[in-house]
């Protein structure tokens, strides 16, 4: 997609929603429901947004909603569009191409993925520190605008530090509290640190492939975030990337795997997902400084 595309995506947002947005999240399968905390939002249906593909996955509900959590200008794409729906890759990142346009620098990358250690169970949030990407393609093949970014990137800290501190410090303290409150029998750690893989899908892997996976040294294995991972940094976005463990990958426990379990365990695990994310929001707006932008704007 050319940057006249994404230009023109962006001035439409921006005609739709006036305050300059400052983080920008991208919901997994199952965790669309934290669009709902946004206050003062603005639902736009993708199908409305220039040159936006349309989401045909189930419980990606397909449209971008701005509003504020805790003051803070958000914009929250409730359904992302996969490689494996035939579409481009460059569709499937434009989104975020857009999100750079509208003037954000940080981007929260979620998804629903397998566990491929016996150690993170299904319900377990895993902080992404590395990835993997096993697609067969990268997103920034082709020619290189550098109103986009570099013709050659550097991957070497893909996820931000200064993020991932922030979102293991605020789980810890939302376990705490929750054991305080008799919300949980003891304490635990809901979110652990690993390294993702990206694969094309639309299948589930292998026993096989999980075997070859671990050896590679990824914790956790999906169909998404990568690309939109490598397209936030070519454009010097700060990117924390958080999976939600919905099952077990092929292979090391009993059974077979399904699209409405995964959707099951997004919802069981929202409540913490969903405070865990705005507290995250929060405390990245205190670091970038937005939380000064929200008081200038009551």
């Amino acid at each position: 997609m050319s940057y006249e595309k994404a230009k023109e995506a962006a001035e439409f947002i921006k005609s739709r929603y006036s305050k300059p947005v400052k983080v920008a999240v991208v919901l997994g399968s199952g965790l669309g429901a934290f669009a709902d905390y946004a206050t003062d939002s603005v639902r736009i249906p993708y199908d409305e947004i220039p040159h936006f593909a349309r989401s045909t996955v189930e419980g990606h509900a397909g449209q971008m909603v701005l509003g504020e959590i805790e003051g803070i200008p958000v914009a929250i794409q409730q359904g992302r569009f996969h490689y494996y729906e035939g579409y481009e890759m460059e569709q499937v990142v434009f989104p975020i191409r857009t999100f750079g346009l509208l003037g954000i620098k940080s981007l929260i990358l979620t998804n629903a993925a397998g566990s491929i250690r016996t150690s993170n169970r299904p319900g377990t949030l895993l902080l992404i520190r590395d990835h993997i990407n096993l697609i067969g393609v990268n997103p920034l093949r082709g020619a290189n605008d550098e109103r986009f970014g570099p013709r050659f990137p550097d991957m070497t800290e893909v996820y931000c530090k200064q993020y991932q501190k922030i979102a293991s410090e605020e789980a810890e303290k939302l376990m705490k509290e929750r054991v305080e409150k008799g919300l949980e029998k003891e304490f635990r750690r809901i979110l652990r640190r690993g390294v993702y893989c990206a694969l094309p899908g639309p299948t589930y892997e292998t026993p096989a492939e999980v075997r070859m996976l671990r050896l590679l040294g990824a914790d956790a294995v999906g169909m998404s975030t990568v690309p939109e991972a490598i397209t936030a940094k070519h454009m010097g976005m700060k990117i924390l990337g958080i999976s939600c463990l919905a099952n077990m990958a092929a292979g090391i426990d009993e059974g077979f795997i399904n699209h409405q379990e995964v959707m099951e365990m997004g919802r069981e695990i929202a409540e913490i997902f969903n405070e865990l994310l705005k507290r995250i929001i929060v405390k990245i707006g205190e670091l970038e400084g937005f939380q000064n932008f929200a008081e200038k704007t009551v």
